[in-house]
């Protein structure tokens, strides 16, 4: 999943699964799709929304497994079987990641089978670069290896015009750039990443790009956009879900409340 539904045209379906989606209704949108469950490239969306879900709010891990299962079964071709393996691998990564579970030589295997079925001039390439940067940054803590992967995922997402894609390529090289205290190319790629998902109305994107926003910038216009982040993250519900540790670094602790002096 990258950008479906933000070049949908005239299709209301993708239209109402992008709008859906945007706003963290996976549930809702992935039920649009499953009346379409055995036509793969429909599975294949399907299973990505339920994926992302789990990666957003660290719930539906069961839901997501069974549409994936889904996906690889009515895969016939290369191409849908790579897509359905970069899939398995960002399911494994999110349960790595967030703590759920060490699925970390799952999703490496996942995203190496992808990589064999996915031919060199595969559209599904820039996805696949991209995820296999998440796993070399956040897990191999290899962030060469990281840079290298989200700016082959760059140039492919450019070529190909997926705008979604940009704005998480964007981030993540702002996110390394800001690692190594290079301010300025950080506030560059956070504020590309920020404009895109302006643009898109991909809201449950905006909120953390906010925020990582602000790790570049001075007072008082850091603490503008943290206020901004949290507003977005309330209204969404608590989306995602481990945004809220990150804002909440950044609230000053409260002065406990003056006690009573005791009856004479």
């Amino acid at each position: 999943m990258s950008g479906y539904g933000t070049t949908a045209g005239d299709n209301p379906l993708q239209t109402a699964v992008w709008r859906l989606r945007s706003r963290g209704c996976w549930t809702d949108a992935a039920a649009l799709l499953a009346p379409r469950a055995a036509d793969p490239a429909a599975a294949l969306e399907r299973a990505g929304l339920l994926v992302e879900r789990c990666l957003f709010t660290g719930d539906g891990w069961a839901e997501a497994e069974d549409a994936l299962r889904t996906a690889e079964a009515v895969a016939r071709d290369d191409e849908e079987r790579g897509g359905a393996a970069c899939e398995r691998g960002r399911l494994a990564y999110a349960a790595t990641r967030l703590g759920v579970r060490d699925r970390a030589d799952e999703a490496r295997s996942a995203l190496g089978r992808a990589a064999a079925l996915l031919a060199p001039t595969s559209p599904g390439r820039p996805l696949l670069d991209f995820r296999r940067g998440l796993v070399a940054e956040h897990i191999a803590d290899s962030p060469q290896a990281a840079r290298a992967a989200y700016r082959r995922a760059h140039d492919g997402a450019t070529a190909q015009g997926d705008t979604l894609l940009l704005s998480f390529t964007w981030h993540h090289q702002a996110g390394l750039a800001l690692r190594e205290g290079e301010l300025a190319e950080a506030r560059h790629g956070f504020s590309e990443s920020l404009r895109i998902r302006e643009e898109l109305g991909y809201l449950i994107g905006t909120a953390p790009t906010l925020a990582a926003l602000a790790d570049c910038e001075p007072e008082p216009e850091a603490s503008r956009l943290r206020a901004e982040a949290g507003r977005l993250f309330r209204l969404l519900g608590g989306v995602p879900v481990w945004l809220e540790s990150q804002l909440a670094a950044h609230i000053p602790p409260q002065p406990s409340p003056a006690q009573p002096e005791p009856a004479a």
